[in-house]
């Protein structure tokens, strides 16, 4: 008996190292996006299972909620995983690596160049085209993808720069969430934006005033009556998760992203990845990779990230507006701001919005999105292992 529950124990425990390791949400993306490319053209079940993310949920149409299953998972479910983001930011903000203004600095204005930059070069390359709204598809960075990567590589990428492109990705999430939330939504209706406010302030006088647990039932409640009256008010639904997650006093969030961080990262991202990369491969969408969007998402993705990222991070160090204890590698540097080009999540996020109403525009951009990550992936680790090849041989000839 004791060598059965021994037994049980190693499984647990390493079911547990799997699910907390980096990588594992990476190789599930990564997964579910093949699995659903694979069905989505699958002779025979591929235009079932496309129409499928299509369908329409009984009466939810006729309670002004959204209507489709993959309108729910996008405008319901990812308010989650806004929440999840927002409750990161908010912890490195009050007490990480984004806590003193010295500290926010080179990863904050590093970030902004680095969502300028490819949206220039987006913008660029389809002027004078229908495919303008799309500005924002390569500005985000996907931070699970880039710490999966970061950590295949092990000690090839110093600590510091772990810590650089991190903070960096948090930032990158926080201008993106607010881009959604002041570009892509409709014309605000005020009524619905003051239930919001109210029903915010209610929240942060409830985690406030009330210890017992009592508070956490109550703010679920009114979250989602929050989050009602967000969809209703024409900013992006999935607003709702960064007002909730701001306006929670700090002593909260730990047993909030305790009960959120399984079910965001293992079930409602792969179930996003499979509604939202189902993509019919057809001659038109093979023919729409020559398309200024795509060549416009695949060039801001893969030159202009790291171009931005690597030109900040050289201009606030020459001019000695920020001032770094260790030197720089700067191949190394260029390696990690390449990984920076891995879009996938919030970039396919923001191709949903971009088109909403032109399906073959939306299927271009996330098949863009995906070769552009891709890209991304390999040319960032062939480039830190080659950094870290020609450094340990400076090494060896000292």
């Amino acid at each position: 008996m004791a060598t059965d529950n021994s037994t049980v124990g190693l499984v647990r425990s390493k079911i547990q190292l799997i699910l907390n390791d980096s990588r594992t949400l990476g190789v599930l993306l990564l997964i579910c996006t093949a699995i659903s490319l694979i069905l989505s053209n699958l002779k025979g079940v591929g235009v079932h299972y496309y129409n499928f993310w299509d369908s329409e949920i009984p009466l939810f149409g006729k309670l002004h909620l959204p209507h489709s299953i993959v309108h729910f998972i996008n405008d319901a479910l990812m308010s989650l995983f806004f929440f999840h983001v927002a409750l990161d930011i908010k912890k490195e903000i009050t007490d990480g690596e984004l806590s003193t203004p010295g500290r926010i600095m080179l990863p904050a204005i590093s970030a902004i160049f680095g969502v300028v930059f490819p949206s220039l070069i987006f913008i660029i390359a389809t002027r004078n085209s229908d495919y303008t709204s799309g500005w924002a598809i390569p500005a985000a960075t996907d931070i699970a993808f880039t710490i999966g990567m970061l950590s295949l590589l092990g000690k090839a990428v110093s600590h510091s720069m772990k810590v650089f492109i991190v903070a960096l990705a948090i930032i990158d999430d926080l201008c993106a969430i607010l881009i959604i939330a002041f570009f892509y939504g409709s014309a605000p209706d005020i009524y619905w934006l003051l239930g919001v406010a109210g029903i915010a302030i209610v929240i942060y006088f409830i985690n406030k005033f009330i210890k017992n647990n009592s508070a956490y039932i109550y703010t679920i409640i009114l979250a989602l009556t929050m989050w009602y009256c967000t969809y209703r008010s024409g900013i992006h639904a999935s607003f709702a998760g960064v007002i909730l997650a701001f306006i929670l006093p700090i002593n909260r969030m730990p047993a909030f992203e305790k009960r959120i961080s399984f079910p965001v990262n293992f079930l409602i991202i792969p179930i996003f990845a499979l509604a939202n990369t189902s993509i019919l491969i057809s001659s038109s969408s093979i023919a729409g990779l020559a398309s200024s969007l795509s060549i416009g998402i695949i060039l801001g993705l893969v030159v202009g990230k790291p171009l931005g990222i690597s030109l900040a991070v050289y201009l606030l160090t020459k001019l000695k507006i920020v001032r770094l204890s260790t030197k720089i590698n700067w191949l190394v540097l260029i390696g990690v701001t390449i990984f920076a080009g891995i879009g996938f999540t919030m970039s396919i996020f923001v191709s949903n919005l971009a088109f909403p109403e032109n399906k073959l525009h939306q299927d271009i951009a996330k098949l863009s999105v995906l070769i552009a990550s891709c890209l991304a992936m390999i040319f960032g680790y062939i480039w830190i292992k080659m950094a870290a090849n020609i450094k340990q041989k400076n090494i060896d000839n000292e």
